[in-house]
């Protein structure tokens, strides 16, 4: 089998061979996806050495202790340091540990170390073909930078002569929310810029900017509608109907393209671009334009929603996929959601209800295996991007201290909306974007903990490490804000920097704006319990949670605590804890007082014994293992779609694992530059 760098790394862990293994990883090698899962596989756990305490605390609890006990466990320390600093962890590790070091210097030695070290490590594996098969030889910066670019992100800029050249490069890209290195980006607008077919288009902003791409293709549907009606007359417009686009550029873009229009359809299903009135839209609905035309016929929104449902069917990510793939997935999967449950009678009666329904079968099927064979290795990623909600604090820090200097001091906000699946965001989204149209929403996910509830997925998003390491208060929220004021001491910020409040959502932001208000608040924690009230009081199922959501954010308070924010310079970022579904009781378990937590989507137990004994009732049920999670803290979840109620009672709740309830919004709220 041809090696691999991967495979390079994974066979120096065989197990067995002894019980340490100490590994200086300044690149971070060890800690992408297919890495921690080989190693995984192998037997061995890891545990990255970054705070002293935190180390010593699951070393000696979970690993130390059981050695002692003579039970045999295979575990890796990874130093995100160079070799020569191996040598500063304790003095019993090393004495104990076999060394091993890796560097992308050693893996890829013809190429620039520079820019190689600013790809993600998912990126390595297409890097590493690449290299093989085209042996490129010794290569520097803009040589590595254009190999890059060809290979890893599929842009040959030699190849791109004209607008529908580029759309389709951009569209591939933004699509997918590939994220290119800054470095790279800059060279290919090098590049782009020698050509003179597009001098007028703002590369700068285009080809960075997911949100501002799709801005400037929303802002050019109408135009080319109009040409489209017009019988393709090019250059045709009204009189007396300016466009007057936010974002400078040509107006007139190729949608036809046949590279371009494959993309039209999922644009306009998943939300990224918007279906627009228009004064021929009887003629124009019954062209492919069809679906970024705005009709009121009940026909239409019907072939929409057949649509999605066919595009994700044909789209379930595979079981050993990346995460990213999920994320991606999870933004159809939305869309999908809030279109079938606000039209339900509709589709009721045109017999999608049964398509939907086996479609739901089989997603929730392959991210539960998924979530079995990949979850595990989420939680030691790097915090930039954030990947799950206990990233979210480091990631915000990495921001802080970068902009520290800058006058005046950089501000920092997590709004935590309790509840707030991806789906219910949409709706959220849109109800704020009406009121607030000056606002951009910068579009990304995190993965919830699992169980998804709030004692768990909430503390991890605010203390900013897996719960393992918040024993003491896993089965409550009052420690919380403690943990978030003890992440930012951590990180050089003193308590009167930090602020936390929650129970908010509704009644007057008084309170809020004192805290804010503090002349040295620099990092707030704010927590809106409002839709988790409404989901456990929900008796009209998820289309009621739609509903109430909605009024919710269509009375003043989210948007006006928004402009609070940013107008006390806060930079915006809201987030969720975990989402929830509409689910069936199968049956509530007769154990007593032996549960250490009730839930309706999972039960917690501190005994395996009484964990298997319940489970013998509700053979369906998923064990989960405490990944994560103190020893003596485990799961037991509901089957797919049901909770544990009486049998037939349908109720909306959260605690399991669906797409719904583990993928949850990570948005940055900006205001629009003028």
């Amino acid at each position: 089998m041809k090696e691999t760098w991967r495979s390079r790394i994974l066979r120096e862990f065989t197990p067995g061979v002894t019980r340490l293994t100490l590994v200086a990883d300044p690149d971070g090698l060890l800690l992408e996806e297919g890495i921690i899962e080989g190693i995984r596989e192998r037997g061995f756990e890891l545990i990255p050495f970054e705070d002293h305490v935190a180390f010593r605390y699951v070393y000696e609890s979970g690993f130390r202790s059981r050695w002692d006990r003579g039970e045999e466990t295979d575990l890796v320390v990874v130093l995100r340091s160079d070799a020569g600093d191996l040598g500063s962890l304790p003095f019993d590790l090393l004495q104990a540990g076999r060394r091993l070091s890796f560097n992308l210097g050693d893996i890829f030695p013809h190429l620039s170390y520079p820019v190689v070290a600013v790809l993600e490590r998912g990126d390595l594996d297409v890097l590493d073909e690449a290299r093989q098969k085209h042996a490129p030889g010794q290569l520097g910066d803009n040589a590595t930078k254009e190999f890059v670019l060809r290979h890893v992100f599929g842009i040959a800029p030699e190849f791109i002569k004209q607008p529908a050249d580029l759309l389709r490069v951009l569209l591939r890209r933004h699509y997918r929310g590939q994220r290119v290195p800054d470095m790279l980006d800059e060279r290919f607008i090098q590049l782009l810029r020698q050509n003179n077919a597009f001098d007028e288009w703002p590369l700068e902003a285009l080809v960075p900017d997911r949100e501002a791409f799709f801005m400037f293709l929303q802002e050019r549907w109408p135009v080319f509608l109009d040409r489209v009606a017009a019988k393709g007359e090019p250059g045709l417009r009204e009189a007396g109907k300016p466009y007057g686009p936010a974002i400078d550029g040509p107006l007139d873009l190729p949608f036809e393209h046949q590279d371009v229009r494959v993309y039209i359809d999922n644009l306009f299903l998943e939300g990224l671009l918007h279906s627009v009135h228009h004064e021929n839209a009887d003629t124009l609905s019954n062209t492919w334009v069809s679906v970024g035309v705005r009709t009121d016929q009940a026909e239409d929104r019907l072939r929409r929603l057949t649509k999605l449902i066919e595009s994700l069917q044909s789209s379930i990510p595979a079981e050993d996929v990346r995460h990213k793939e999920w994320f991606h997935f999870a933004r159809g999967w939305a869309q999908m959601k809030v279109m079938s449950n606000e039209d339900w009678g509709l589709s009721e009666m045109n017999g999608v209800s049964s398509r939907l329904h086996a479609l739901i079968q089989a997603v929730d099927g392959r991210f539960t295996a998924w979530v079995r064979k990949r979850y595990a290795g989420l939680i030691n990623l790097p915090a930039a991007p954030p990947v799950m909600l206990h990233h979210i604090p480091r990631f915000l820090a990495h921001s802080l201290l970068n902009t520290r200097s800058s006058p005046p001091p950089a501000k920092l906000a997590l709004l935590l909306v309790d509840g707030l699946s991806l789906d219910q965001w949409i709706v959220v989204r849109e109800t704020i974007a009406s009121r607030r149209p000056n606002l951009r929403f910068r579009e990304n996910a995190v993965f919830a903990w699992i169980p998804s509830i709030t004692s768990v997925s909430r503390q991890a998003a605010f203390a900013g490490k897996p719960p393992i390491f918040f024993p003491d208060s896993i089965r409550g929220t009052d420690k919380e804000p403690a943990l978030w004021t003890q992440f930012w001491a951590d990180q050089g910020l003193a308590p009167n920097e930090v602020v936390y409040a929650r129970g908010l959502g509704d009644g007057s932001l008084d309170p809020v704006e004192e805290l804010l208000s503090r002349p040295r608040a620099r990092v707030a924690g704010l927590v809106i319990d409002k839709v988790d009230k409404i989901m456990h009081g929900m008796e009209l199922g998820a289309a009621g949670m739609y509903n109430q959501v909605r009024q919710w954010a269509r009375q003043p308070y989210l948007a006006a605590l928004l402009d609070l924010l940013l107008d006390q310079g806060f930079h915006v970022f809201l987030t969720s804890d975990h989402g929830n579904i509409e689910a069936e009781g199968c049956g509530r378990p007769a154990e007593g007082a032996v549960a250490d937590l009730r839930g309706e989507r999972v039960r917690i137990y501190s005994d395996r014994i009484l964990r298997d004994k319940v489970k013998e009732r509700f053979p369906a049920a998923l064990e989960w293992e405490p990944v994560g999670l103190p020893d003596t803290f485990l799961p037991l979840i509901a089957p797919a779609r049901q909770v544990f109620v009486r049998e037939g009672e349908r109720i909306v709740s959260h605690g399991g694992i669906s797409i719904e309830e583990i993928i949850v919004p990570l948005i940055r709220i900006e205001r629009k530059s003028t």
